[in-house]
């Protein structure tokens, strides 16, 4: 492909990657009241309800005074740290503002190819939008009954033309997970021609191992991560990917500036971030506690709900014999929402164990 157009391509890819973030933004800004937000519960976009650790407040606050200069430095150091931290190389490692630029950098990639993607449905779909607009057609595949991810649909979806297959793992929004023996097994039938994107923004709050341990057999695997979510940076915006360094280099060449996306205050917050680790068992465990809360009070209420693996939990309010949102926002509590049209399966985020008791009270 000359220059020229994959300049155009990579423009193009920009503008729709924007548009559809302008999206999500109008639509979460819908949970958000007016006046007084202090006194609501926000549980809509799984937010860390913990904020980032103490040893990241005090790296970012530093951090502001060095924001004069470039932080090559700083990237290259957390691209070391999270290499490390995987028996990688700081060329297995990409940097992006969140990993959601980095779904729509690999997105981007597939649709040069001049082929189409296959993924589940519900699923995380931030990334769709944009893959679509730079001509990346989708084809989805339906959950199991279970709501789980259906491997073997997915299988026979694919074809010749299939240049990347999505898989989020726990999946967004039913917090099912996909064992690592079937999983390992699924990457390793896929034709090396297709990208196999997988996002595990929620790995850390399940008991399920990376699939980071097979991209160098495997140069097809890229592994989409961030700190925005058990690490409680969303609002930081940094995220990273693995992958074979021969895939890394390929994503870098579509970054306008590559692994630039994260700022000198996010960068050092998030290797900061990687050091507490007594934070980081603490949110996994209040997560448990808090999670324990609200299957009590599903399970009270006569509510079905999936065994989450994440920080969110999915569930179906058509027993509830009221209107589920209605009753939380009335009592200043917002975020329930669903993804599945015609349905009243629902996703709350979950909170902290207190904000957890008082929807628990609420729901009866």
């Amino acid at each position: 492909m000359h220059r020229r157009q994959l300049l155009k391509q990579s423009a193009l890819a920009v503008a729709a990657f924007s548009f559809s973030r302008d999206l999500f933004a109008r639509e979460a800004e819908r949970f958000i009241p007016a006046a007084g937000f202090a006194d609501f519960i926000k549980l809509s976009s799984n937010e860390n309800p913990h904020g980032p650790s103490p040893l990241a407040r005090k790296a970012m606050i530093d951090a502001v005074s060095t924001s004069n200069r470039y932080p090559w430095d700083v990237t290259t150091k957390l691209r070391e740290k999270i290499a490390n931290q995987y028996h990688l190389t700081k060329d297995h490692v990409i940097i992006g503002a969140g990993s959601s630029e980095l779904l729509g950098v690999v997105s981007l990639m597939a649709a040069l190819q001049g082929g189409k993607a296959v993924a589940p449905d519900p699923t995380f779909r931030l990334w769709m939008g944009a893959a679509r607009k730079t001509g990346l057609p989708i084809d989805l595949v339906p959950l199991t009954s279970g709501k789980i991810t259906d491997l073997q649909r997915m299988k026979e979806k694919m074809d010749s033309n299939t240049k990347m297959v999505y898989i989020c793992n726990p999946n967004n929004p039913t917090g099912t997970v996909l064992p690592a023996a079937d999983l390992e097994n699924f990457i390793k039938q896929v034709p090396p021609f297709c990208t196999i994107l997988l996002d595990e923004a929620y790995t850390e709050f399940s008991d399920e191992p990376s699939m980071a341990m097979m991209i160098d057999t495997h140069p097809n695997l890229v592994v989409a991560k961030t700190f925005s979510k058990i690490y409680g940076m969303a609002g930081a915006r940094v995220g990273y990917a693995l992958a074979h360094p021969q895939t890394i280099k390929l994503l870098n060449d579509l970054q306008p500036w590559s692994n630039a996306g994260a700022s000198a205050v996010a960068l050092a917050g998030a290797i900061a971030s990687m050091e507490d680790k007594q934070f980081l068992d603490f949110c996994k465990k209040e997560n448990q506690r808090a999670r324990a809360v609200f299957y009590k009070a599903l399970d009270k209420a006569g509510i079905r709900y999936i065994p989450s693996n994440t920080s969110f939990v999915y569930f179906d309010s058509s027993t509830y014999g009221k209107d589920f949102r209605q009753v939380l926002e009335a009592q200043q509590i917002v975020g329930a929402r669903t993804f599945e049209e015609g349905t009243k399966w629902l996703r709350l985020s979950v909170g902290t164990f207190g904000e957890m008791e008082k929807v628990a009270a609420v729901i009866g």
